[in-house]
């Protein structure tokens, strides 16, 4: 499978970041910290003037259990749930690429079904299974809001007007169940079709490598034979940072996994950030949190982010990325104190895990008009 050199990606309309080269190879580690810092700086400048998305839309899909200890960086200091869970939301952005050509890509198009036989959720649904009162936790923690095609025909999309999918990583993510396969996936009865007509998967080299070869610290978030059957041209693997479109762009931010890219779109209210480095703006502004601990976590050890933890694949590339992301973001126009970050999978403001609840939450977002017939 070709990596997306310069003239790949000029086939999709993208183009590569300059202002990011390098950064993440500067040594020592302060001192990458700082070159991240600044290079983000500078891309912001350029980033805003080259133009707008068109129009974009988050809907959420699913809520699913997430360990308390994970989500903080075991900072929480009060005795609480050891579950909560967490929102995913799947993003519709239509935009125009560097060519003029009309652009529609989806961000997290979750499948709950493929998500569920990830290594981590079997388990945890065998140990539900088990204990007295499982299913009332079950019921506690899990939610089910709408499908990924269920979303497209409430914004009034078919599978053709989709052109780009991707996540921010494939930690419990079923390739398959988005882009098709020719084998049948164990327990139905016939191959999978693409979800999203002829759209293709975008996904950072690393992160696609790491499915095509687990190492054991990384298996139980991954869904094993996720792409078995999948047509290999189905992706668009790319290296570092890109930019799809004026006003769009994949940055590279490693660390929470070696391929993890986060969503940047520049709108009316100036520049959101999405991924799922954080579960809510506690993670990224820790000095704000009510969380028990969480603000502890940040005065004691001189740290401006608290990642979510599950996996720790390079914990200070995984900081520099967060400084990456809140330098790139606005401020919120509803309360200035706040980055307009929309994590991909949100902590649940849900009184039932207090005092575990997001102490501000951007609820979403939405600019412009979704539109099908674009092409």
């Amino acid at each position: 499978m070709a990596t997306a050199g310069t003239g790949q990606l000029a086939g999709i309309g993208a183009r590569p970041i300059p202002e990011f080269d390098g950064v993440h190879d500067v040594w020592p580690r302060g001192e990458r910290l700082r070159a991240v810092r600044e290079a983000a700086s500078a891309y912001k400048e350029r980033f805003k003037a080259q133009g707008r998305v068109h129009a974009v839309k988050s809907v959420d899909i699913a809520a699913a259990p997430y360990p308390v200890k994970y989500a903080f960086h075991n900072a929480v200091s009060v005795p609480s749930l050891p579950l909560i869970s967490m929102i995913n939301r799947m993003i519709v952005v239509q935009y125009e690429d560097f060519d003029g050509r009309a652009r529609t890509l989806v961000f997290e198009p979750t499948v709950p079904d493929g998500s569920a036989e990830a290594p981590f959720y079997r388990n945890l649904q065998k140990m539900m299974d088990k204990v007295p009162g499982g299913k009332v936790l079950e019921r506690t923690v899990l939610r089910y809001y709408a499908e990924p095609g269920d979303v497209l025909r409430r914004l009034g999309l078919a599978p053709d007007d989709i052109d780009f999918c991707t996540f921010d990583h494939l930690h419990v993510q079923d390739p398959r169940m988005i882009l098709g396969s020719t084998e049948v996936i164990e327990g139905e009865s016939a191959p999978r079709g693409p979800l999203f007509g002829g759209a293709r998967m975008l996904v950072h080299r690393r992160e696609l490598a790491t499915l095509q070869s687990l190492h054991p610290m990384q298996w139980a978030w991954y869904v094993d034979g996720g792409l078995d059957g999948v047509d290999p041209a189905r992706f668009v693997t790319f290296d570092g940072d890109i930019e799809l479109g004026p006003g769009v762009t994949l940055l590279w931010t490693p660390g929470h996994t070696d391929g993890n890219h986060s969503l940047a779109l520049n709108t009316p209210d100036g520049v959101w950030v999405s991924s799922e480095n954080g579960i809510s703006l506690d993670n990224w502004q820790p000095e704000l949190s009510r969380i028990p601990g969480v603000r502890r976590y940040h005065r004691n050890f001189g740290r401006e982010v608290c990642p979510n933890a599950n996996t720790l694949e390079d914990s200070l590339d995984q900081y520099d990325s967060m400084v990456k992301e809140k330098t790139l973001a606005d401020r919120c126009k509803a309360d200035p104190r706040w980055l307009q970050i929309l994590p991909s999978t949100e902590l649940a403001p849900w009184k039932r895990f207090w005092p575990v609840v997001p102490t501000y939450v951007h609820g979403g977002i939405g600019y412009g008009e979704i539109k099908g017939g674009r092409r």
